[in-house]
């Protein structure tokens, strides 16, 4: 016979307990969250309380773009927390001056001066503030498939289902359709014309147009090499601004320092997060041309946070690119993410319910579908803010049971891996991916 007491001492460790019982679960019915304690990560593999081994497909939350063995890193963030923990925004470090001075080296075009903060979400939040500022605009055009962050202005620029409980949001947010051939009445090119429609009809008082260069945790959606310069051109015959959303895909994960880069288009505002540390620290960055930043010479920047610029976040910041360019990653990510391209279009030839397989670099996606000669996926929009599991995450459950983690959005798997990622781990993540598949292939109707 099982006690109370046993029974409880058998639903996961003590940590696990403690966290589900005084931590909120984010984005998820609390009833359902069943946190893993990770002990301990290393390379691009990380280990549960149990002495369990994955490989980490997806880097965590996507963010984790150097691994986890970035000693440059972790020796950056310690020796300067040791040096000077904290200081105002009003004073200044080394590390904060010279990742400046790095971002402005290293994003396209004039992009130049930089506001960071903590986060994707807040990096956002500032960029919505200076088209705004610059502009007198305030409209923000932003896009149904995205994901711009969950504070209140960036949740209300988000287009995906979790913006809903917190409507209404800030006002002058218009969403605009996709380059999404697979979900969508209009095909990728006639989309951002029908956003020149729409900047039309607004009377020219849209402040910018933000996007994803190409969309993450909505579906790995690679628009034409002829889209985003296009929308540029839009959103300037309007007076808009182009807002480029690079905090997922920034810092190699394309195959270039940044999406924008892979269509040669050079934004007038760029966000970024996630990748910018590596995820060794939390850190957020905002960058403007050299137009907009003349402009806030003479008229007030009123914007600000108490950790703007926080000495350890951007001493992992520094130490990072530094990382990135002295080991040549970008380049490297470029190489096996053609590998990694190839072995996935292998598993959707083998595998009837992949409905397509997309994207660039160490950045892809594998989309499901029910039926094979249509593609009708098993995940719906509606299952991000439903209870209860799909086939979705049942496939991203059994490469879990075969020692891989892969996240899951909606109907997509993730391919996110750390750019130091081997052919050999890409090969052991496949076969995983592999034995996955079968599950959703079972599921396929008749």
């Amino acid at each position: 016979m099982t006690t109370d007491s046993e029974a409880d001492e058998s639903d996961g460790t003590e940590i696990e307990r403690l966290d589900k019982e005084y931590v909120f679960g984010t984005w998820s019915f609390q009833s359902e969250v069943s946190p893993t304690e990770v002990t301990h990560a290393e390379g691009v593999r990380f280990t549960d309380a149990d002495g369990n081994e994955f490989i980490d497909l997806s880097s965590q939350l996507m963010c984790s773009n150097l691994g986890h063995s970035a000693d440059a890193v972790a020796d950056a963030v310690a020796d300067q927390m040791r040096d000077a923990a904290y200081v105002a925004p009003g004073y200044t470090t080394e590390a904060r001056a010279k990742l400046g001075e790095k971002l402005a080296e290293i994003t396209p075009g004039d992009l130049s001066k930089t506001f960071f903060s903590t986060s994707g979400t807040e990096a956002v939040e500032a960029a919505i503030k200076i088209a705004r500022f610059y502009t007198g605009n305030h409209k923000i055009v932003s896009r149904y498939r995205s994901y711009h962050g969950a504070t209140y202005g960036s949740i209300s620029v988000t287009g995906d289902p979790r913006r809903l409980a917190a409507e209404p949001g800030i006002p002058g947010t218009i969403k605009a359709p996709d380059p999404y051939a697979y979900g969508s009445t209009l095909d990728p090119m006639e989309s951002v014309e029908y956003i020149d429609e729409m900047l039309e009809l607004e009377g020219d008082t849209v402040a910018a147009v933000l996007v994803e260069p190409i969309v993450g945790s909505n579906g790995i959606l690679v628009p034409p090499p002829e889209y985003l310069p296009r929308l540029k051109e839009i959103a300037h015959d309007h007076g808009a601004l182009l807002i480029v959303d690079e905090v997922m895909s920034g810092f190699g994960r394309t195959g270039e320092w940044f999406g924008a880069d892979v269509f040669g288009v050079e934004p007038d505002i760029m966000t970024m997060a996630k990748g910018l540390t590596g995820a060794y620290q939390p850190l957020g960055a905002t960058v403007v041309t050299d137009d907009i930043a003349v402009h806030f010479e003479d008229e007030m920047f009123c914007h600000g946070h108490t950790y703007s610029g926080h000495p350890a976040a951007v001493a992992a910041g520094l130490a990072a690119v530094e990382t990135y360019q002295e080991e040549n990653l970008i380049e490297r990510a470029s190489e096996v993410g053609e590998y990694l391209g190839e072995r996935v279009d292998a598993l959707a030839e083998r595998h009837p319910s992949v409905g397509e397989a997309r994207g660039v670099g160490l950045f892809r996606g594998i989309e499901l579908t029910k039926r094979e000669d249509e593609r009708v996926p098993f995940g719906e929009r509606a299952d991000k803010i439903s209870k209860g599991s799909t086939v979705v995450d049942e496939v991203s459950a059994t490469a879990y049971d075969h020692g891989t983690y892969v996240a899951n959005m909606i109907n997509t798997l993730i391919l996110a891996p750390p750019l130091t990622i081997t052919e050999a781990e890409i090969d052991q993540a496949v076969e995983a991916l592999d034995a996955a598949l079968e599950v959703s292939d079972d599921a396929m109707e008749e």
